[in-house]
């Protein structure tokens, strides 16, 4: 071996070093937490406040540290390959030589070794990259941005501004490693996974659709605005003029009462617009997410949703948005379901959020469904479209025991609960099993 091959092998090493770290830089700097940061800032630690930088604006830096290890490595292929010709002729030996030694070395040596360290020991190796990475980025900071527009240039659709390596999708997996490792509760992670969602949901797919809401003219009374609050359990109600398209105010019980009980004498005469408050009014087609830092901003409770042609289109409220998060959310006022009812050995009424396993398991068989969660979904699964009141499917199942092919289950959609018109129980029977009781109850359900 020569000295220029010496010198070579010797930088081919030292790359290959680099590159490592640069990967356990990168690992360290997605699991360090802002709140061990900011622990750290506060104890003065050496590094703390440009580590502070990096966490503050990631994107910047984590495609900087992407950058130089893809460099690295690059580079170390290109004297590893220079090598090995040099050593054993231009001969295809020389290229699966060099090809095997790299693919060997990047994956244990920068990607399994470091990343593991990376999460292991991810508070002090994010110090100590950042003390590197800080500086760097500030000399080829404008780099990693005109790679990513030369990138996004070349790539059909529209591109990612910061680019596409810290994505949402890495965060969603980190979540469900998180569970997986019960880190945290598998409604944590539902609960994450909603956030996520938020800025794709719009406001059409939580409002309350207009054939729910409850309106008052704005010619009524206060004493029939207060008994109509009453009956309908609503303490916001819209006020309309001409049409339920003129949405004109919100009434809110609380101003009814009061001004009722200051002005008694005028509670048969006074209408409501006299105590009605403007109307917030968006689009149908506005992210929640936005919808909910302008409630916030704005402190209100509940606006107007307008379609397209700008008729009112339904009702969106701060808790239809948190529902997104926090699941479905029930007050002293709201009848809670039994989430099972026997109604004969081969019948059942359960409700739609009842977990498809659980299904399985009151009839003791396999039910193939891997993308539903649970029976509301299996349902709309089987038609094919959102089920409605009196839908009704069948579902293939197997023997739990033997894997054999099962009796097929019916179901069908019972009632329709809530404020989103969701199916909110399900009649599930074993197929020729009579339902005994079914049809009394579901009338008795109805009726109430």
């Amino acid at each position: 071996m020569s000295t220029a091959q010496a010198w070579l092998s010797a930088l081919a090493v030292g790359l290959v070093f680099l590159a490592g770290l640069l990967a356990g830089t990168e690992t360290a700097l997605a699991r360090v937490s802002r709140v061990t940061v900011e622990e750290a800032v506060r104890e003065g630690r050496r590094g703390a406040r440009r580590l502070a930088e990096v966490v503050a604006d990631p994107a910047r830096y984590v495609n900087m540290v992407l950058l130089l290890r893809i460099g690295c490595e690059l580079v170390a292929t290109v004297i590893v390959a220079d090598l090995c010709i040099s050593w054993l002729d231009e001969t295809w030996r020389a290229y699966v030589t060099a090809a095997a030694v790299m693919i060997l070395v990047s994956y244990v040596v920068i990607g399994v070794g470091p990343r593991t360290l990376g999460i292991q020991h991810a508070d002090r190796i994010a110090l100590a990259g950042a003390a590197v990475i800080h500086p760097v980025t500030r000399v080829f900071g404008p780099l990693p941005r005109l790679l990513i527009l030369l990138g996004n240039a070349l790539t059909p659709g529209k591109g990612f501004r910061e680019g596409p390596f810290a994505s949402e999708a890495e965060l969603r997996d980190l979540v469900d490693l998180a569970e997986q490792r019960s880190l945290i509760e598998p409604v944590e992670r539902e609960m994450i996974h909603s956030v996520f969602e938020l800025g794709d949901t719009l406001v059409r797919e939580v409002m309350v659709p207009r054939t729910d809401i409850v309106f008052v003219e704005r010619t009524k009374t206060l004493r029939q605005a207060m008994s109509l609050a009453l009956r309908s359990g609503f303490s916001r109600i819209p006020v309309v003029g001409e049409n339920e398209d003129d949405v004109v105010g919100i009434a809110y019980l609380k101003d009814v009462v009061r001004r009722s009980q200051e002005h008694r004498e005028g509670e048969s005469v006074e209408t409501v617009d006299s105590v009605m408050r403007p109307a917030t009014y968006v689009p149908d087609s506005k992210p929640i997410d936005e919808l909910l830092r302008e409630m916030q901003a704005r402190q209100i409770h509940v606006a107007i949703v307008i379609d397209e042609y700008g008729g009112t289109a339904g009702l969106v409220t701060i808790e239809d948005i948190l529902e997104e998060i926090v699941g479905e959310i029930t007050d002293e006022y709201d009848v809670e379901t039994p989430p099972v009812t026997w109604l004969s050995d081969d019948a059942v009424r359960v409700t739609a959020r009842l977990p498809v396993e659980d299904l399985a398991e009151l009839f003791d068989v396999e039910i193939d469904a891997e993308d539903v969660e649970t029976v509301g979904g299996l349902l709309a699964h089987a038609l094919g479209r959102v089920p409605i009141e009196g839908s009704t499917a069948e579902v293939a199942t197997s023997d739990a025991g033997t894997g054999e092919t099962g009796p097929a289950l019916s179901l069908k959609a019972e009632t329709i609960a809530g404020r989103r018109n969701r199916v909110g129980t399900v009649l599930v029977r074993r197929l020729g099993a009579p339902v005994e009781g079914a049809e009394n109850r579901a009338a008795s359900d109805h009726s109430r």
